[in-house]
């Protein structure tokens, strides 16, 4: 891999590891028999993700003519970090606070991260074949992802107060449901990102 396309390369990987972390997460959240193997291995996933990062940080730091401008390099790069962040968050959530019974809200949280995560990736893999126009597709697909989650948020948490008596376990649910949305914002983070290079280089 020559050294100028180390960058897409990398975005590459992180966004392949974006979609197995979501999709192991997904998982998960249908098996909760062992939340602390769980947040383990979610655990991984995000310090891969940071080793991701880190060499992008290291490439750009001693390479003077990058594919796409350095900065918006690295706020991919931070966007595409800040992602799997929420999510491994989430995933210590639920050992922290012991949530072991299915949630059909979390389950279709779970549901619209693992189609984010797959737009993203066709979006990166875009980027790196230089077809910029095409990535809007996936883009208004991202958008329409994080809509979807809003009006879900609005509907879980109204089913969370009209059904949940006990209030500790109110506050668990409400705080996993409202970081499972605020994981799709990082999504359109992403696609906002992509937005901005699309622009500067078309």
């Amino acid at each position: 891999m020559a050294k100028k396309n180390i960058f897409f390369k990398t975005l590459e990987e992180m966004a392949d590891s974006i979609v197995e972390s979501v999709e192991y997460f997904a998982r998960g959240v249908d098996d909760l028999s062992n939340v602390g193997e769980f947040a383990k291995a979610m655990k991984e996933y995000e310090s891969q993700c940071d080793r991701y990062t880190h060499t992008i940080i290291i490439e750009l730091n001693k390479t003077f003519i990058t594919p796409i401008e350095r900065e918006d390099i690295m706020a991919l790069t931070t966007a595409l970090d800040d992602v799997v962040d929420e999510i491994e968050a989430c995933a210590s959530r639920f050992e922290m606070y012991q949530v072991t019974d299915k949630d059909e809200y979390i389950r279709l949280f779970a549901d619209n991260l693992v189609r984010c995560a797959h737009q993203v990736k066709n979006a990166i893999y875009l980027l790196t074949q230089k077809k910029l126009l095409a990535i809007r597709e996936p883009n208004i697909a991202i958008n329409e992802l994080e809509n979807q989650a809003d009006d879900l948020l609005r509907v879980s948490i109204k089913a969370l107060f009209a059904n949940q008596k006990d209030p500790i376990e109110l506050i668990k649910r409400k705080e996993l449901y409202e970081m499972l949305e605020k994981t799709t914002d990082y999504f359109e983070d992403v696609a906002n990102t992509l937005e901005t290079i699309i622009m500067r280089n078309s």
